[in-house]
C-alpha cells in the first residue's frame, strides 16, 4: 500500500536505528519531525530530505519548495540543495524538462543546487526525485514544541499542492470542472513555498510543521505525535479555496486529506496569536486559528471523530 509508514513500524525499524551517537545532533529523527538540526558551534545546520514520485507533470517545480519547506519550518533559511534523479528511460528531453524545472524553482528561492546524482532505472513508470535541503539558523523550531493551551494556526489553506496535482495529473478525469478552474488550480504549483510564512512565524511559534502527504489532517496528527498531546481541529475554520472544493468534490476526495504543501501549521501561545496573525497579514499571507493543543493522548479530534492512526492520503487510491 502506497503511503507513509505506520508510526509504530517507523519507531521499531527506522527511528531506533540511527547509527553512531553524536551530541551535536540537537534535533534528530523522531515521529513528526521532518528535519534534523546539527550544532555547528556558532549556529545550527538544518537538513531535510524529501522524495517526489507521483506528480509527474511538475516534479521539479514541486520538489524544490517541498524540500526547502521542511528547512524553513524548522526555523532556518534554505540555502543549499542536492538532487538525486531517477528516470524511467534515458530520454534527454525528459531530463531537460525536469532539470529546467529544478533550476528555475531553486533560483526563485535563492537556493544553490550543490550536487546530487542521476541515473536510469527502467522499472520506474515516471521520474523519481529525492532532494536534500539545508540551511542555517540560530534557533531551530521543532514540530514537537507545541504546548498544552497553544493555539493552532494554519496559513494558506487546505490542499494547495493536492489541488494542483489533481488538476494536472488527472485533468482528463475532470471534464465536469470548467477548464478555467483547472487552469487556475494548476497555477497553485507556484504557491508551494512556505518560506515567507515561516519567516513571519519564527519569532512566535512554539512549533512549526508543513502538511504534505495526507494533507492538513495528517500534518495535525504528526504535531500531536511529536508533542505527545491532543489537538482539536475545527474543520469549519480551515480555509478551502473554491477551485479546491470543486476539484475535490469531482474526484471524491477530502480536501483535508490530500497533499497539503503550500500551507504551514504553527502552534503559538494564545498571548502571541494576535502578534503572529498580524505578522502574517503584514506579509500578505492568509491565516487563522483552526484548533487548539490540549494535554492528553497524542490524537486528533475533528468533528465527532478521534484520529488515532496516521491518515492516508486520499490521492493514493486514484493512482493505484
Amino acid at each position: 500500500m502506497v503511503g507513509k509508514l505506520d508510526p509504530q513500524v517507523l519507531d521499531a525499524h527506522v527511528l531506533s536505528r540511527t547509527g553512531a551517537s553524536d551530541e551535536r545532533v540537537t534535533l534528530g529523527p523522531a515521529t513528526g519531525e521532518d528535519a534534523a538540526a546539527i550544532d555547528l558551534g556558532t549556529d545550527s545546520l538544518v537538513v531535510s530530505s524529501d522524495p517526489v514520485s507521483l506528480a509527474a507533470e511538475a516534479a521539479g517545480t514541486l520538489g524544490v519548495p517541498v524540500a526547502t519547506n521542511d528547512v524553513a519550518a524548522t526555523g532556518a533559511e534554505p540555502a543549499w540543495l542536492t538532487s538525486t534523479v531517477f528516470l524511467p528511460d534515458g530520454d534527454p528531453e525528459r531530463l531537460d524538462a525536469l532539470t529546467a524545472q529544478l533550476d528555475r524553482a531553486a533560483r526563485e528561492l535563492d537556493v544553490a543546487i550543490v550536487g546530487g546524482h542521476a541515473e536510469v532505472l527502467d522499472d520506474l513508470s515516471r521520474p523519481l526525485l529525492s532532494l536534500t535541503a539545508m540551511g542555517r539558523t540560530d534557533d531551530p523550531v521543532p514540530t514537537g514544541g507545541a504546548r498544552a493551551g497553544d493555539d493552532l494556526l494554519l496559513t494558506g489553506g487546505a490542499a494547495i499542492e493536492g489541488t494542483a496535482i489533481l488538476a494536472t495529473d488527472f485533468r482528463d478525469d475532470l471534464d465536469s470542472v470548467p477548464a478555467e478552474t483547472l487552469d487556475r488550480a494548476a497555477g497553485f504549483f507556484e504557491e508551494i513555498s512556505v518560506l515567507e510564512a515561516a519567516r513571519a512565524l519564527w519569532p512566535t511559534a512554539t512549533g512549526l510543521h508543513d502538511p504534505t502527504e495526507g494533507g492538513v489532517l495528517a500534518g495535525v496528527y504528526e504535531i500531536a505525535q511529536a508533542a505527545d498531546a491532543t489537538v482539536e481541529l475545527d474543520r469549519s475554520a480551515v480555509p478551502i479555496r473554491p477551485e479546491t472544493r470543486a476539484i475535490c468534490d469531482a474526484m471524491g476526495v477530502d480536501p483535508l486529506r490530500i497533499f497539503g504543501s503550500g500551507a504551514l501549521l504553527a502552534t503559538v501561545d494564545p498571548d502571541d496569536s494576535e502578534r503572529a496573525l498580524g505578522a502574517l497579514a503584514d506579509a500578505g499571507i492568509e491565516a487563522g486559528v483552526v484548533g487548539t493543543v490540549q494535554a492528553g493522548e497524542p490524537v486528533v479530534k475533528i468533528d465527532d471523530e478521534t484520529i488515532r492512526s496516521q491518515p492516508r492520503d486520499d490521492c493514493y487510491p486514484l493512482w493505484e
